[in-house]
């Protein structure tokens, strides 16, 4: 991973977005210290990694026993004194 200042990476950026196409990840600094990473971008989501953690947040709320969720209970919360 190469670090790079932001003047630099300003002035070079079309270069930088090829070399990230290649794999390369690249650091932008501002005054010696990292602000930026510039990564390959990794297109699509793992489906079932989304799945198992909705599943768990499933889990923890049954749980807690928190009872059933109810919207119109919430949106009279939200709209409480507005006029």
């Amino acid at each position: 991973m190469q670090e790079i200042g932001a003047f630099e990476a300003k002035n070079t950026l079309g270069s930088l977005l090829d070399r990230v196409e290649t794999g390369e990840e690249i650091v932008i600094t501002r005054h010696g210290k990292p602000v930026a990473r510039l990564v390959p971008n990794r297109a699509g989501s793992d489906r079932s990694k989304a799945e198992a953690a909705a599943e768990r947040i499933g889990a923890r709320a049954r749980s807690l026993k928190a009872g059933a969720f109810d919207w119109e209970a919430l949106k009279a919360d939200r709209d409480a004194g507005r006029p």
